[in-house]
């Protein structure tokens, strides 16, 4: 059986003009992107995208998460208690809006420990959350003036019965 054989001395100017010819290739990389990046104005669109992100005519990154109601303590029906915090996406770039629900929040609270504490509960168990979140957002939309919500989310939803 014949053996393949490199002399040591080939196998090691192989191994040094392959990692020489991957060092170079770098470098020319990075020359490259270097050269791209400074020929290209700063407000340009990215040359390479993996996915788009279809945020309508704001960009990803002026959308925020407004959680300004803090975490709310709403009486239920059947004594118990309803702990939950509300958060909606919103756009950083429209100032008035912004203002808007900053001076909103007294509202919304309203809306939301009105909305849960006047559910007829037999069961805390019973809370359908995605229609609680369609008519919490609806509300909301009806009392603001200067933009909408899209989305509504609900953390730390949580119920603790009252022990009798």
């Amino acid at each position: 059986m014949k053996e393949f054989f490199i002399p040591k001395e080939k196998a090691t100017r192989i191994l040094y003009v392959t990692l020489l010819s991957i060092a170079g290739a770098l470098i020319a990389l990075l020359l490259i992107g270097t050269i791209v990046g400074l020929v290209r104005p700063q407000n340009a669109e990215p040359v390479l995208t993996f996915r788009k992100i279809k945020t309508g005519h704001t960009k990803p990154e002026d959308i925020r998460i407004y959680s300004g109601l803090e975490r709310l303590r709403i009486p239920l029906a059947d004594s118990s208690v309803l702990i939950l915090s509300v958060s909606f996406p919103y756009s950083a770039k429209d100032v008035t809006f912004t203002e808007e629900l900053a001076v909103k929040i007294g509202d919304f609270k309203a809306i939301v420990t009105e909305y849960f504490s006047s559910l007829p509960i037999e069961n805390p168990a019973q809370i359908d959350e995605g229609t609680a979140k369609q008519e919490i957002l609806r509300r909301f939309n009806a009392d603001l003036r200067l933009g909408r919500i899209d989305a509504l989310y609900f953390n730390d939803m949580t119920v603790i019965e009252n022990i009798k």
